[in-house]
This record gives structure tokens, C-alpha cells and sequence, in this order.
């Protein structure tokens, strides 16, 4: 199993100084001598009020913020977790993820959704009904930019007229594309496009909140990755070649019930097919944030 650090500004309680350039090296820094395998950021563009005041938290853009972890660490993975690609027009970004893998020396994992806040959409200036086209159209455009940047590509309301001129990003054919998501058009866009897929473990009230289906137990992940390796067989991929990425549920480090729980969990999903897992630390501060990777690391952590 190999472990994603959720940068701790993403939890709803992390105070503002997450946000501090100090601060942020630091964390992945640490994260990077502690053997995390990648530090991840999601995006939110334009959040309501109301989202942050039920559990949202903090964003930065996390292009911006993984460039800035790149150039503090040497080998750490840079994911974007997830970055929403209807919200722009595909060009974009290819621009500007294909510049993160530039910048960090081929380092990114693109983990990309369909986004869920309908109010977010709207700020954008974007259709929130006619997203998964947009989603489906993007990730076609992305892998094909990615790989034969000179040759045009268009869409419905975007086109290349002539051959371009756009650096290949240092991962071939393309940086690894993760497809987050629990619907069956998640699982065929893993079969199409994807090389990792990030499915929520979570009931169904929050899965409605995120516009998904709800995959709550052990046994619905397993039925679902029974499909989804089915499908990829079908389609001639290997279906050992795709990541899967779980959120480890948080942990108390300082009570063994549920560290235990943990390790029951990682084995149990790593045993259903889990490559990757999330993991929240502790948010209360910086310092305890750091504390909480060098302890998680010394437990969980080869």
C-alpha cells in the first residue's frame, strides 16, 4: 500500500496557518522524508459561503500549490485530488497540469472529477447539467494533447484551428490520469482513459451531497472492482495496471483500538485490491500536523 498526505488545509477545522508558504514547504518536506508516496490537494475554484459553513474547508489552487511542493521536495508524487476538468476549457488544462509535471520533473498524478457544487459551476460561468459531456470530452482532449500536441483537437465549443506548438509533459505517454467517482461512467471512463481510479467509501447521505453513488461497505467496493476489472479485461488492459486509491478513515494515534482498526482496514481493502490510500492527519496546527506524519509513518508506513 502506498499512502497519499492530504495537505491539511483541507480539513474543515485546519486553521489559516496551513495556508502559509513556511508552513506548506514544511508539511511536504516532512511528508517526503517520511516515505509518503504523494501529497494531494483538491479544487474549489469558487465556493459558496454556505459549503464552507457545513464542512468545507480551505482551498488553494492546487497547480499552484503542488508547483510551489515541488520545488521544495525532490522525489514526493504531486496529485491533484481531484482537479475539475469541466470547469475549463480542455487547453487549459493541459497547460497548466502538463506545466506541473514540467516543473516538478515528472511528477504529477492527475486525479480528475466531474465536480459536484452546483453554486460552483454557476460562478464559473459554466452549464452544471451538461458537466459529465463536458467531463468525457475533456478527458478525450486531455490524453490526446498530452500525447500529440501538434495535432489539433476541438470539442463543442472549443477548436484548434492548425497544428500547435505545446511541449510533451516529461511522463509518457502522458502523466498518469486518476478518475474519481463510484458511478459506472466513472468506470468506464477508468476503462477508456484512466490509469488509477479514487472511489469514495462513504454512506448515502454524503454520497448524495457529492453527487455520486454511495459504495459504503467492503463488499460493494469489491463488487464494483470485480466490474471494473471485468471491463478492463474486455477492453484488453491489464487490470493490475490501474491504481486504486481508498481514504484511510482517521486514526488516533494515541489509542491502540484505533490503530487497529486502521491496520484492519488497510489490510481488508488492500486485500480487495487497494494500491493507495489517503490519509488525514492531524489538523489542529503545523506542528501537530508534523508530528502526526512522522508518528503515522513509523506505524503504517515501509
Amino acid at each position: 500500500m502506498k499512502f497519499t498526505l492530504e495537505y491539511p488545509s483541507e480539513l474543515p477545522t485546519a486553521p489559516d496557518d496551513f495556508l502559509r508558504p513556511d508552513v506548506i514547504r514544511e508539511v511536504a518536506q516532512s511528508a517526503e522524508q517520511c516515505s509518503f508516496s504523494a501529497v494531494a490537494l483538491s479544487e474549489h475554484p469558487a465556493p459558496s459561503l454556505k459549503w464552507r459553513r457545513n464542512g468545507g474547508h480551505n482551498t488553494l489552487d492546487p497547480v499552484a500549490a503542488l508547483s510551489f511542493m515541488a520545488g521544495a521536495t525532490d522525489r514526493i508524487r504531486l496529485m491533484t485530488n481531484l482537479y475539475v476538468l469541466p470547469f475549463r476549457n480542455p487547453y487549459l488544462s493541459a497547460k497548466a497540469l502538463g506545466s506541473l509535471d514540467i516543473v516538478s520533473g515528472g511528477r504529477l498524478i492527475a486525479g480528475v472529477g466531474a465536480g459536484y457544487l452546483r453554486s460552483e459551476f454557476a460562478a464559473v460561468g459554466i452549464d452544471f447539467d451538461r458537466r459529465p459531456a463536458l467531463f468525457d470530452e475533456a478527458l478525450t482532449a486531455l490524453r490526446s494533447i498530452w500525447t500529440d500536441p501538434e495535432t489539433p483537437v476541438g470539442g463543442e465549443s472549443f477548436a484548434a484551428t492548425g497544428p500547435l506548438w505545446l511541449q510533451h509533459p516529461p511522463q509518457r505517454p502522458h502523466p498518469p490520469i486518476w478518475i474519481g467517482g463510484n458511478s459506472r461512467a466513472a468506470l468506464r471512463r477508468v476503462v477508456e482513459s484512466g490509469d488509477g481510479w479514487t472511489p469514495l467509501i462513504v454512506d448515502e447521505a454524503m454520497a448524495a451531497a457529492i453527487r455520486t453513488p454511495a459504495i459504503a461497505t467492503p463488499d460493494q467496493f469489491s463488487r464494483e472492482l470485480d466490474v471494473l476489472r471485468k471491463r478492463l479485461a474486455d477492453a484488453g488492459r491489464d487490470p493490475a495496471s490501474v491504481d486504486v486509491q481508498v481514504v484511510c478513515p482517521p486514526t488516533d494515534l494515541d489509542d491502540p483500538v484505533s490503530v487497529r482498526a486502521a491496520w484492519d482496514f488497510l489490510d481488508d481493502f488492500g486485500t480487495r485490491g487497494a494500491t493507495w490510500a489517503v490519509v488525514h492527519v492531524d489538523g489542529s496546527g503545523p506542528q501537530a500536523a508534523l508530528e502526526y506524519i512522522t508518528r503515522f509513518a513509523a506505524e503504517f508506513v515501509d
